[in-house]
């Protein structure tokens, strides 16, 4: 028998595992995710003239431009873009407390690392697929996977892979210019790694989650949301 979870802890619980996720793979330095490389790599150039400017700011600074993409894409406003404006500054909020926790723990050697990277990239995809579960605005990374799969009646992984390559591709890019030809920073083997397996990850814990949950609203809400 299913148990119920609440679509609204589903939002809360996606913000804070996939800010831990994320603060655990910037520790372990092997490349950020592909979604988040643009905002990462904005972080460390922008940082290094205004130090105070954070990893989270850079999230939420990038997400804005991403909602406005979403509006010309899908040619279309909803109400529903602000909040998820809203959404992303609790993450970025979220993930700058989690980058100083994590911060904290030991990282003994490689295996260290390869931890953190791997518990990282779990955690990340366990908080996308609770996302998906919730009629609170996610992300604007969520949002835009999310409104096109709807839009054009795709299969929410597979648009995933996809954004998740296009972003991998751009956060490439991205490193070049700030960085030079062949300085890395931010895009490393492991933002590969994760643009061809997350996708497939989400898929498999947005699976699991339907297989053992039902999801159902706990507030009277969803309606200040669908339009």
């Amino acid at each position: 028998m299913k148990k119920r979870f609440y679509t609204e802890a589903a939002y809360l619980a996606g913000i804070i595992i996939l800010a831990l996720g994320t603060a655990f793979m910037e520790r372990a330095d092997f490349g950020m995710s592909m979604v988040v490389a643009p905002a990462y790599l904005i972080y460390l150039k922008i940082s290094q003239v205004l130090p105070w400017f954070t990893f989270g700011m850079a999230e939420y600074c990038f997400q804005a431009v991403l909602l406005v993409l979403t509006t010309l894409v899908l040619g279309r406003f909803k109400a529903m873009y602000l909040f998820s404006f809203v959404t992303a500054v609790l993450y970025g909020v979220t993930l700058d407390i989690m980058m100083k926790l994590v911060g904290l723990l030991p990282l003994p050697g490689i295996g260290g690392r390869v931890f953190f990277f791997a518990a990282g990239m779990v955690l990340g995809a366990i908080g996308v697929a609770f996302f998906f579960h919730t009629y609170i605005a996610p992300e604007a990374y969520e949002l835009f996977v999310k409104e096109v799969a709807g839009k054009y009646h795709l299969e929410i992984s597979r648009v995933k892979t996809v954004y998740d390559c296009c972003s991998c591709l751009i956060a490439v890019i991205m490193s070049f210019i700030f960085f030079g030809l062949w300085h890395f920073e931010g895009v490393k083997a492991g933002t590969f790694l994760c643009a061809l397996l997350n996708g497939a990850l989400i898929g498999r814990c947005s699976h699991f989650m339907e297989k053992h949950f039902n999801f159902s609203d706990g507030l009277k809400l969803r309606k200040y949301f669908e339009n």
